[in-house]
């Protein structure tokens, strides 16, 4: 059974690391694309982790950073990866 992402998800602390596609990153797929599109805009960590992840890296910078950066780089897998396991019936 496939979760239907949502539009404005709270974030754990880290993103997953598994080599398969979780019910994390399912709730997250919306998250993750706003990451991207973040991130291919240039746009500044600190804002995003505010507006896309809802942490403030102004108060918690290295656990925000660290956030921010496992989202990133899960967003990343997700497109390189993961989307071939979306894909399976």
């Amino acid at each position: 059974m496939r979760l239907r992402p949502e539009l404005d998800p709270d974030v754990d602390g880290e993103a997953p690391t598994h080599d398969r596609v979780t019910p994390y990153d399912e709730l997250h797929l919306t998250t993750y694309l706003r990451l991207l599109d973040a991130d291919a805009e240039g746009a500044d960590w600190r804002e995003v982790a505010k507006i896309v992840l809802h942490l403030d890296p102004d108060r918690y910078p290295a656990a925000s950073r660290r956030s921010f950066e496992s989202h990133l780089a899960r967003a990343r897998w997700m497109t390189a990866v993961g989307y071939r396991q979306l894909l399976r019936p």
